[in-house]
C-alpha cells in the first residue's frame, strides 16, 4: 500500500517499461511473491479472452435470434469482423504501453486523468454488476441438476457461493486463477464443439426456417437481431487488462486478444449454425434450451437438459473467475496513479486483493437486493446498463488509437501499416458506437448516471492529489 503522506507515483512511461522474461515471477508492491503468483503464457492469456467472452449467453442466443430467421447468421458476422477489429486495436494498444489496466492506461495517456478514471470506473461498474447478473442466471442452470430455486433463501445462497468460489481462486494467486480459466474454458468448450462440430453431420437444410421471418427488410431484421447479439461481444479486452501478468505482453496480448476472439466467434457462429440446422425453426423460436434439444435430435433421449446445465455452469464459473480478476486489475492500475483510492494497490500472489473483495461484496450486495426487493426489473435495467458501460472503455480505447494515429508521432505509430491501422481502428470505433446504441435509450441514460456519480468521485480524488502536493510547500513556509 503507498504511503498516505506521498503522492501516488504514476507507472512508468511506456518507454520505461523493460522487456518481459519469459520466466519472471509477478512482482507485489508488498514483496509477496512466489510460487502463487506467476505471470500468463500464450495459452492461458487466450483462455481469459475465451473464457470472459463465452459465458452462459451462448445457450441461449440460437433460440433468442430464431424469430429472425437465419439472416442473424450475417448479423454474427458483421459483428465478428467489429469485433476482431476492437481486439487487433487492443493488440496494438498493448504492444506500446503493456501495463495493467487496458482500456484505462490508454485512455489516460493519450487524454489525460479525466479520461483515463471515466474508462476505469465504467468499466469497474461493467464487472461487478456484471458478476452479479451472471451468478443470479447460473442459479438457473444449478436448478436442473440441484433444485435450488423452490425456495429464494436457497437460490440467494447459491448465487452467493457461485460468485465467492471464483473470489477465492482469485485470493489464492494468479497461478490458480490460470488454472481454473484453463480448465473451466477446456471443459466447457466440450459439449459446445460437440454441438457445433456434430451437429454439422445432423444438419437438415429443412429445418433452418425462411431466410427472414422478422416481418422487416433485411437491413432491419440484421440491426434487431444484432442488438441481442451485441453483449456476447463483450471480454475482447480481457488481456489487455491483465497485460502486466501475461508473460511478453507487447506481443502475447495482441496474439490472446486476436485468437480469443476469432475463437469465440468461430464457436458462437457454428454452434449456432447447428441448432438451426438440427431444432426445426418452429420448435426452436419457442425453445428453452436450444442445446438440449439439438443433442436430444442428434442422439436422441432426454440427457441432453443435464448434459447442457453442466456445460452452462462450467463456463459461468469460468466466466466469473476471469472477470473477478479483471474487475480488481482496473481500479489497481487506477489506484497506482492516485485515481482511485489507495487501498486498491495492495496486491497478494499476484491478484489486487482489495479490489476482488470490494467488488464481489458489491456484487453480492446486489444479488441480495435482486432477491429481496421482489423488483426483477431494477435488476434487469442494471444489467442492461452494462452494455454501455463497458462500451465507454472501448470507445475511449478507439479514440486513443486515432490520436496516435492521427498525432503522427513517429514512437507512437508504425508508418509501414498506417493504412491497415486506420483502416482498423474506424472499424472498431464504429463497432464500439454501435454497441452503445444496442444498449438501448433506457440503458443509456441510466449508464450516464452512473458516469455522473464517478466524476463526484473523481473530485475527490483529484483534490485529496492536489492538497498533498501543496502540502510539503504549506509546512515549509
Amino acid at each position: 500500500m503507498h504511503n498516505t503522506g506521498t503522492v501516488p507515483q504514476s507507472a512508468p512511461a511506456p518507454a520505461e517499461i523493460p522487456a518481459e522474461t519469459p520466466t519472471a515471477p509477478v512482482e507485489d508492491p508488498h514483496g509477496d511473491t512466489g510460487r502463487h503468483a506467476r505471470r500468463f503464457g500464450l495459452p492461458v492469456a487466450t483462455a481469459l479472452v475465451m473464457g470472459n467472452i463465452i459465458g452462459g449467453g451462448i445457450f441461449l442466443l440460437p433460440a433468442s435470434i430464431a424469430p429472425y430467421g437465419t439472416v442473424s447468421l450475417v448479423a454474427f458476422g458483421v459483428l465478428t469482423v467489429g469485433a476482431i477489429a476492437l481486439a487487433l486495436v487492443f493488440g496494438r494498444l498493448a504492444a506500446r504501453d503493456p501495463r495493467t489496466g487496458g482500456p484505462y492506461v490508454y485512455a489516460r495517456e493519450a487524454f489525460g486523468d479525466f479520461a483515463g478514471f471515466l474508462a476505469a470506473w465504467s468499466y469497474w461498474i461493467t464487472t461487478w454488476v456484471s458478476n452479479a447478473a451472471l451468478a443470479v442466471a447460473a442459479v438457473g442452470y444449478l436448478d436442473v441438476l440441484i433444485p435450488v430455486n423452490q425456495h429464494r433463501w436457497t437460490a440467494c445462497l447459491a448465487a452467493l457461493v457461485l460468485q465467492w468460489l471464483p473470489a477465492l481462486a482469485n485470493f489464492a494467486g494468479t497461478r490458480y486463477v490460470g488454472a481454473v480459466q484453463l480448465v473451466s474454458t477446456v471443459l466447457k468448450f466440450v459439449p459446445l464443439l460437440l454441438v457445433a462440430v456434430g451437429g454439422l453431420f445432423f444438419f437438415d437444410p429443412d429445418r433452418l426456417g425462411p431466410f427472414n421471418s422478422s416481418g422487416q427488410g433485411a437491413i432491419g431484421a440484421v440491426s434487431a437481431s444484432a442488438a441481442l447479439l451485441l453483449f456476447s461481444y463483450l471480454g475482447v479486452e480481457s488481456a489487455a487488462v491483465s497485460a502486466g501478468e501475461v508473460r511478453n505482453a507487447r506481443r502475447n496480448v495482441g496474439r490472446a486478444t486476436v485468437i480469443g476472439t476469432a475463437g469465440a466467434a468461430l464457436v458462437y457462429l457454428l454452434g449456432t449454425l447447428s441448432v438451426f440446422g438440427t431444432v426445426a425453426h418452429d420448435r426452436l423460436v419457442t425453445s428453452t434450451a436450444p442445446f438440449s434439444d439439438a443433442v436430444n435430435t442428434m442422439f436422441g433421449g432426454s440427457w441432453g437438459g443435464t448434459a447442457v446445465a453442466l456445460a452452462a455452469l462450467v463456463s459461468m464459473t469460468g466466466c466469473l473467475n476471469g472477470w473477478t480478476l479483471l474487475s480488481a486489475q482496473t481500479p489497481y492500475a487506477a489506484a497506482r496513479d492516485g485515481l482511485f483510492p489507495s487501498a486498491f494497490t495492495r496486491r497478494r500472489r499476484g491478484v489486487p486483493t482489495v479490489g476482488v473483495g470490494v467488488t464481489v461484496v458489491l456484487a453480492s450486495l446486489l444479488t441480495v437486493y435482486n432477491y429481496f426487493s421482489g423488483s426483477g426489473k431494477v435488476f434487469e435495467v442494471l444489467v442492461l446498463v452494462t452494455t454501455f458501460t463497458a462500451t465507454v472503455p472501448y470507445l475511449l480505447a478507439a479514440a486513443a488509437q486515432i490520436f496516435h494515429l492521427v498525432s503522427g508521432r513517429p514512437e507512437a505509430v508504425d508508418r509501414a501499416r498506417l493504412v491497415r491501422d486506420c483502416v482498423v481502428t474506424a472499424v472498431a470505433a464504429a463497432f464500439s458506437v454501435w454497441l452503445m446504441a444496442g444498449a438501448g435509450y433506457a440503458a443509456v441514460y441510466q449508464g450516464v448516471l452512473f458516469l455522473f456519480a464517478g466524476i463526484i468521485v473523481y473530485a475527490v480524488m483529484a483534490a485529496r492529489r492536489q492538497r498533498k502536493r501543496t502540502m510539503p510547500s504549506a509546512t515549509g513556509r
